[in-house]
């Protein structure tokens, strides 16, 4: 029994509460399950190990970098500040569990145990409704971290194992659930492309295709579209990296420069005094951009690997049966290049809006741009809604897409207490959707989660309910689909 005892002492503090091991361990056991040679799996280990290795690096230094500026905020203004961008969020939600005592790399077994939810759901699709397996990695990632906090704030005193599974099965609801709603959207939008929509805005996307219709129709800005001429500055956006080094240090800078180089000095012993304040304002600003890139690159090691299993594991399964939920990024081909700049330019207006709202009503949090969600969030809005409602539902879309990620995404932060942490997704579905998940959790406790997942699994029900005959067709034989529905037109004339 002693040595029973010792074994799994040595593997709890050694894999489960160490991150990199526990990744590098279950995608090498994943490539055994999947029958790869031996060196393809230590490959794999390898990669994993170090591509998480790095993204503790970028973790590390991003919060080190932003400490000083959260409290010279706090400090001079009595407030706090929270960046709506996926990866502050998720860097503020790893520094709030680990200053909570709790082990982060519960985040991994999250995923994994979601990612088998979802394919159960759809093995069961004849039952469930469930078309659809979400596959997009670094999402995956980036929200498992955000609701792990979610959990550990609401039950606190409950153990790993438990918060793993509830959380396991909520993700992998929502990532089913969600992903399933955008199939007839995404169908329409590609005609028949056969892929539906795995991001951070799925009920976005939904809520888009049902109200865009009202603001007109496509047809008439066909011509339009293609005439409007945007300043060529504007290209300067078209760069991940640009755009949010221009972003970060247009915002950090002006509270870097509120709070003044005397506060600054005392806060961050990096400001050396032959240093000029702008000067240290632009490489501050910019530093964050550096461990972005970092943090990025040890995501795509990492996650790469785990994309792999869990794509050859959803084909080895459904054999092309299931639809498969990929990046936002995928559909931006499907409509006019001049759609992505006018989401991002309205998403810009309404986030401004927004933020200047705080600050006039005293919001106790401030809620700052991060790029992230104001150009894929607002980008993916102005591409659907376009498809039904024109240029005006284009431009209209995205502007009240910004307000709610910058209005909601500062309560969400403030409520969830990330924003003392610096950082919040202020993705559409995790500034709304969530913070309603979160906020029946945390008054009902375990009544709360089995109201959203019984919610959760009733509207691929309603959906199936609604269109029995076309439901599965659309994903099946698209073509067939639309004929039916040129068919039923017709006879209903």
């Amino acid at each position: 029994m002693g040595y029973i005892n010792y074994t799994w002492q040595f593997f709890q503090n050694n894999i489960l509460d160490s991150a990199p091991f526990l990744v590098g361990l279950i995608v090498f056991i994943g490539y055994l399950i999947l029958k790869k040679p031996i060196y393809d799996a230590i490959s794999g280990l390898i990669k994993a190990i170090v591509g998480y290795l790095i993204f503790s690096v970028a973790v590390n230094g991003f919060f080190n970098n932003f400490t000083p500026i959260l409290l010279g905020l706090k400090d001079t203004f009595h407030l706090q500040m929270a960046v709506m961008d996926p990866y502050f969020g998720q860097i503020a939600a790893q520094e709030a569990i680990t200053k909570a005592g709790r082990s982060f790399s519960m985040m991994i077994i999250v995923l994994v145990i979601g990612f088998a939810f979802n394919l159960l759901l759809v093995l069961l699709k004849k039952y469930t409704k469930v078309r659809t397996v979400f596959i997009t990695g670094q999402v995956m990632v980036q929200q498992s971290s955000i609701a792990l906090w979610l959990i550990f704030f609401c039950f606190p005193s409950l153990n790993n194992i438990v918060v793993a599974l509830i959380l396991g099965l909520l993700l992998g609801t929502y990532w089913a659930v969600f992903s399933n709603l955008t199939v007839e959207p995404c169908q329409e939008l590609t005609q028949g492309g056969g892929f539906a929509f795995g991001h951070q805005q799925m009920l976005g996307v939904w809520i888009t295709d049902k109200i865009s219709g009202l603001f007109g129709k496509c047809e008439n800005d066909a011509k339009d579209i293609g005439d409007i001429k945007f300043p060529k500055f504007l290209s300067l956006f078209n760069d991940n990296v640009v755009a949010t080094s221009i972003i970060v240090t247009i915002f950090f800078g002006i509270i870097m420069l509120l709070i003044g180089p005397n506060m600054m000095h005392k806060l961050d012993p990096n400001f050396s005094n032959n240093t000029n304040f702008i000067f240290y304002i632009i490489k501050k600003s910019l530093t964050f951009t550096v461990y972005l890139s970092i943090l990025q690159l040890g995501l795509r090691m990492f996650i790469s690997e785990f994309v792999e299993i869990f794509q050859a594991i959803s084909d080895k399964l459904f054999s092309g049966s299931a639809v498969t939920a990929v990046d936002c990024a995928t559909i931006f081909g499907f409509g006019h290049p001049n759609l992505l700049t006018i989401g991002f330019l309205f998403g810009v207006i309404g986030q401004v809006i927004a933020i200047i709202g705080l600050v006039i009503f005293k919001s106790p949090v401030i809620a700052i741009s991060g790029f992230i969600p104001l150009f894929f969030d607002n980008a993916t809005f102005a591409v659907f809604a376009y498809k039904k409602g024109g240029l005006k539902a284009s431009m209209i879309i995205p502007l009240l897409s910004g307000f709610i990620q910058i209005a909601c995404g500062a309560f969400a932060a403030y409520y969830f207490g990330l924003a003392h942490f610096g950082g919040y997704s202020g993705n559409f579905d995790w500034v709304t959707l969530w913070p309603v998940i979160g906020f029946l959790m945390n008054k009902l406790q375990y009544v709360g989660v089995v109201i959203a997942l019984i919610v959760m699994l009733l509207i691929p029900q309603i959906q199936y309910f609604k269109n029995r005959k076309g439901y599965f067709k659309i994903v099946e034989d698209y073509e067939g689909y639309l004929e039916d529905k040129e068919n039923n037109k017709q006879n209903s004339i």
